[in-house]
């Protein structure tokens, strides 16, 4: 790993580096606030949701024995569904996240990449020809 003081690939600037003008003004580019948006609108509901539902098992097999302890079929019991839940559940949103990204925020995500990669290679060949 390198630390010279010029900024390469994707990682953000350090405190003593100058911070592209291109990457500022992207933070209040309205397409990217929208962007912003739809991430967060998908992400907070679904977070508090498998949160809502992990605390469910965890009061449930604390406080809920009896119910968890219940068997369906063969030494199959309630907790044991539940635990198996969970990596369906864990699953099952990650299917749902890629798929919401694929239709919804990457198209977006690449033409505003594009365009702020174009903008900083203009800006570093204007650089090298003063």
């Amino acid at each position: 790993m390198t630390t010279d003081s010029k900024n390469q690939g994707s990682d953000p600037p350090g405190p003593d580096q100058d911070v592209n003008p291109a990457y500022l003004a992207m933070h209040s580019d309205p397409r990217f606030l929208a962007l912003k948006r739809s991430l967060y609108s998908f992400i907070f509901p679904m977070s508090i949701a498998f949160l809502a539902w992990y605390l469910l098992y965890v009061l449930m097999s604390a406080f809920g024995r009896d119910f968890m302890g219940t068997v369906l079929f063969g030494s199959t019991n309630v907790a044991l569904v539940f635990g198996v839940l969970q990596f369906v559940s864990t699953f099952g949103i990650a299917i749902l996240y890629t798929r919401y990204a694929r239709k919804k925020l990457d198209a977006q995500a690449t033409e505003l990449r594009d365009e702020l990669v174009k903008g900083d290679a203009r800006q570093k060949n204007q650089e090298g020809t003063r």
